[in-house]
């Protein structure tokens, strides 16, 4: 069988095996001690690395040079490749796994997040009105105000008044009479925004609703700021036309600081490759000249967002696979939302909501949009990624994806993916598995949703189809893994943590059956995520010829108690050989929600 890797880990005698790895040719390997020992440029010793690499689990040593692993072994092994220039790193013990990929994110976002008020930890709205009413004090009239994180379910007190647990914009109106506010939900599936924002968006009580969205009203049908899904979008236009003002110069710099702190954050938390699931071909553009310069400090994987009409005629000279000395690739397609949100009741369900019962959700962009894109990837060569929430969604996905690759020869080599894959009728589960398509998960949304998910779904519903991420794996499908930052923090501990407990912050465990064991979360972050962007063959595992990509963690994930996962440190992200984080001497551990 070409095409798919399905690959899966058990542990034997302590360390990892893989066990099946069924596909295209092995990496290189190369031929230790055939000649003089070639000199590193960094040597690893005394250390535990996992590799998660069948020939060789496990080693105590690495040597790398010019991007590539040169040697694994025992610190004898590996002690004639350090030279007077080599930096040698002395590993303590500390275990050192393949570098983690975050496998689902939004890269700019993340960047562009970092520049804006910060919602995530508000705990009720009186507190994010707070935050603007500050932000409205030092900024010029007629300047937007961005925000993001906000979730309702999150909040301590339900907001006086209400619609559907929202609050309306009185609040954020009164302190913000001269400047427009345009706060994302955590989940990016919504915003509110104020009454200046809602003049310049042309939303009065009058619009209607947008296919695909919701303009959410109160008793006298006036808009209470609160937009879903497709109704948000004439906001991010008009945000979006603020933004574009602003001189060339200016707004480059702007791009170019939302690379620079993604990148940090993203490397200050072990990972080392970003898949990104939704780029615009101007974001391209960037990122391809800052790959060219050689500025691009981890490697990135994109997927396009834009529209059929418009990919048609760019698709063929776009599609790049390691170019900037391998840091940029772009062959894939999404993130074309089919659906919206759980937490804004946007997921598209089979039945309706338990706690909203007369919607089933938004099918937010059309299916024949969707299948327009899956034809122009199939003829060039593109992967689809595309977000597929609820279990409507999931289904609709599969199908349309089976129809499409049947016109190629070989369908699972295909290997398309439905991003988030949270709600799964039993039915479909099996398909992914059968068919060659990647559920791309996220650990992390187990916990932060598992407190209100059951609101959405009921009890019985939720325990049937909700996060079923062991069973996915134990399916055998390719299950990867991430935190879909900006939508939650890009924390690769904390989402292994929830993969392998699901434990709630009240201590209490969500669907304890659908835990991850400690390899297969290993894998989720590491060699699946590589699989998931055809990448297997030069990283998500350590063996000589592949990628010298490494995450030096300060504890053993494989080993310790539960109970310590969470305060795991990086201590070393490394980038084809290169130390481009280390972590300070006394520095402070990061703050987990």
């Amino acid at each position: 069988m070409k095409g798919i890797v399905v690959a899966r880990l058990h542990e034997t005698l302590g360390v990892l095996a893989v066990v099946a790895v069924l596909g295209t040719a092995s990496p290189a390997r190369g031929h230790e001690g055939a000649s003089a020992p070639t000199t590193a440029d960094l040597v690893l010793v005394n250390g535990k690395i996992v590799t998660v690499d069948s020939s060789r689990p496990q080693a105590q040593a690495l040597a790398a040079k010019s991007e590539t692993i040169l040697a694994l072994g025992s610190d004898a092994e590996v002690k004639p490749h350090i030279g007077s220039a080599t930096r040698v790193i002395d590993l303590q013990g500390r275990l050192a796994i393949p570098g983690l990929i975050e496998g689902h994110g939004h890269f700019m976002s993340l960047g562009e997040s970092l520049m804006e008020l910060e919602l995530r930890d508000a705990r009720t709205w009186d507190e994010i009105v707070r935050r603007v009413e500050k932000a409205a004090a030092t900024a010029k009239p007629g300047d937007w105000i961005v925000g993001r994180g906000w979730h309702q379910d999150k909040w301590e007190r339900r907001p006086t008044p209400s619609v559907e647990g929202l609050p309306t914009h009185d609040g954020i109106s009164k302190v913000s009479p001269r400047n427009p506010v345009f706060l994302s939900h955590t989940s990016g599936h919504g915003v509110f925004v104020n009454a200046r924002a809602l003049e310049l968006s042309g939303i009065t009580r009058e619009t209607k609703n947008p296919e695909g969205g919701e303009i959410v009203r109160d008793a006298k049908g006036d808009p209470i700021g609160m937009l879903r899904e497709a109704a948000a979008e004439p906001a991010r236009q008009a945000l979006a036309k603020w933004q574009a003002a602003r001189p060339p110069a200016e707004i480059l710099r702007w791009l170019r600081e939302q690379v620079r702190l993604a990148s940090d954050n993203a490397l200050a938390h072990g990972i080392t490759s970003f898949q990104d699931l939704g780029s615009s071909f101007a974001t391209v553009d960037l990122l391809k000249k800052m790959a060219e310069e050689g500025t691009l400090r981890l490697r990135l994987y994109l997927a396009i967002q834009e529209t059929a009409e418009v990919m048609q005629d760019k698709l063929v000279r776009y599609r790049m696979v390691g170019h900037g000395g391998g840091y940029l690739t772009v062959r894939a397609i999404g993130e074309k939302v089919l659906d919206g949100a759980l937490g804004t009741h946007g997921g598209w369900l089979l039945e309706p909501y338990t706690d909203h019962p007369t919607s089933v959700g938004f099918n937010v962009t059309p299916v024949p949009e969707i299948r327009r894109s899956a034809e122009l990837a199939l003829a060039h060569g593109y992967q689809m990624a595309i977000q597929g929430i609820g279990d409507r969604a999931v289904r609709v996905l599969l199908d349309l994806y089976k129809d499409i690759a049947s016109q190629h020869a070989d369908p699972r080599g295909l290997r398309w993916r439905i991003e988030h894959a949270q709600v799964i009728h039993p039915d479909d589960l099996p398909r992914f598995a059968r068919e060659g398509v990647i559920p791309s998960v996220q650990g992390q949304f187990a916990c932060s949703d598992g407190p209100w998910v059951k609101d959405r779904l009921g009890e019985a519903r939720t325990r049937e189809r909700g996060y079923l991420f062991r069973s996915l794996m134990d399916s055998g499908a390719v299950v990867t893994n991430g935190t879909d930052p900006p939508v939650e923090d890009i924390d690769p501990i904390a989402s292994f943590d929830c993969s392998v407990t699901r434990r709630l912050p009240d201590g209490s465990v969500f669907a304890p059956g659908q835990r991850m064991s400690r390899e297969q979360a290993l894998l989720s972050y590491t060699l699946n995520n590589a699989i998931a962007a055809f990448e297997e063959d030069v990283k998500g595992s350590l063996a000589v010829g592949k990628l010298a990509d490494i995450t030096v963690l300060s504890k053993d994930l494989l080993t310790i108690p539960d109970t310590e996962i969470r305060s795991t440190e990086v201590v070393y992200t490394i980038v084809g050989g290169k130390v481009r984080y280390e972590k300070a001497e006394g520095a402070s551990p990061p703050t987990r929600r």
